[in-house]
C-alpha cells in the first residue's frame, strides 16, 4: 500500500521534513517542476517556501509556457513572471520548451498515442513534481497529476491533452469530450514516468491558499477554507487521492465551494484514469509526521 506522508506544517522546515519522510534521493541533475504562476495570481507556492528545499536538492526550476495566450505563453513573457515572482533570485531556472519540444510514447493510453514536452527534459536525470493543490476550472482540481501533464507539456503538448490528442486549437478544448481530457493528463503522466523512470520521480502537494481556482488564473477566487497542510509520497495517485481526502475529511464550512468545484468537473476521474493506468494506487496510508 502507498505511503502519503502529512505534516500540517506549511512551512520551510516543513516542506523539507515531508520530502526527506520519503527516504529516495533524487540523483543527478534535479527538476524541480512547479507552476510559476499566472501575473494578476498571487496563490502560487512562494520562492521564501520552497527555496530551502530547491537548493538542499540543487534543483533547477522547471516551466513550460502555456497553451493559451497570456503573460507565459512566450519565453519572453515567461521568463519575465518568472522574475517579478521572485523565482530567478532562488535557483536556477529553466522553461523546457523554450528550444523546442520533444514527443515522448504514450504506451496503452487511454486517448494519447503520444505527449509532446518541452526538450530540456532530457536534460535531467530526475524529477520533484511540486505542486500547488488547489480548484481548477476544467480539471476540477490540480495537484501532482496535473502539474505532471499539463505542465510539463509543451504549448503544443497542452493543447494535445486539452483536445485528447485531436485538436491544434486551444479553443477545441471547450468542445472536447471531458472525460476524455481528464483521462488524457493520465496518459501524458504515465509518459513521463516511463520516460524519467519512476524510481526517479517524488511527489510532494502543498494543500495551501484553496482557491477554486488554479494558479494559470490571473485573477482567482479567494480561498473559502483554511489551509490544510504537506504531504509527500511516491506515488502521485495515492497523493493526489489523499488530498482529495482532506478536503472532504476537513470540518472547514468553507470546503463546500472547492467541493463543488472538484465534483462539477468529475475531477477525480483523473486519478481514476491514472490507476487503470497502473501507475499508482487510490489505496494509500497516512503516515502523519507532526
Amino acid at each position: 500500500m502507498a505511503k502519503v506522508y502529512f505534516t500540517k506544517e506549511i512551512t520551510p522546515e516543513g516542506l523539507l521534513k515531508a520530502f526527506n519522510a520519503l527516504g529516495r534521493e533524487l540523483k543527478g541533475k534535479v527538476a524541480v517542476k512547479i507552476s510559476t504562476g499566472e501575473p494578476g495570481g498571487h496563490n502560487f507556492l512562494q520562492p521564501s517556501l520552497i527555496a530551502k528545499l530547491v537548493g538542499e536538492l540543487k534543483g533547477t526550476i522547471v516551466e513550460c509556457n502555456t497553451g493559451y495566450p497570456g503573460k507565459r505563453y512566450s519565453a519572453a513573457d515567461h521568463w519575465q513572471a518568472i522574475k517579478d515572482h521572485g523565482f530567478y533570485d532562488i535557483a536556477p531556472c529553466d522553461i523546457m520548451d523554450e528550444e523546442g519540444e520533444m514527443a515522448l510514447p504514450v504506451e496503452g493510453g487511454h486517448h494519447l498515442k503520444e505527449n509532446v514536452v518541452g526538450a530540456h527534459l532530457a536534460n535531467y536525470d530526475s524529477m520533484l513534481i511540486l505542486s500547488h493543490f488547489k480548484g481548477h476550472a476544467m480539471g476540477g482540481f490540480g495537484g501532482a497529476l496535473k502539474n505532471m501533464s499539463i505542465g510539463i507539456g509543451s504549448s503544443k503538448g497542452k493543447i494535445l491533452i486539452h483536445t485528447s490528442g485531436a485538436g491544434t486549437d486551444m479553443k477545441a478544448s471547450f468542445t472536447a469530450d471531458h472525460d476524455s481530457f481528464l483521462e488524457s493528463m493520465a496518459d501524458a503522466c504515465k509518459s513521463v514516468i516511463d520516460y524519467m523512470g519512476a524510481e526517479n520521480i517524488l511527489y510532494v502537494n502543498v494543500a495551501n491558499r484553496l482557491s477554486v481556482d488554479c494558479d494559470c488564473d490571473s485573477n482567482p477566487h479567494e480561498p473559502e477554507m483554511a489551509d490544510i497542510g504537506i504531504l509527500a509520497s511516491t506515488d502521485p495517485v495515492a497523493l493526489d487521492q489523499a488530498s482529495v481526502d482532506m478536503v472532504y475529511a476537513s470540518d472547514d464550512p468553507g470546503k463546500a465551494a472547492l467541493i463543488e468545484r472538484i465534483e462539477s468537473r468529475n475531477g477525480i476521474h483523473t486519478v481514476e484514469a491514472a490507476q487503470a493506468l497502473g501507475y499508482g494506487s487510490r489505496t494509500y496510508e497516512i503516515v502523519n509526521l507532526d
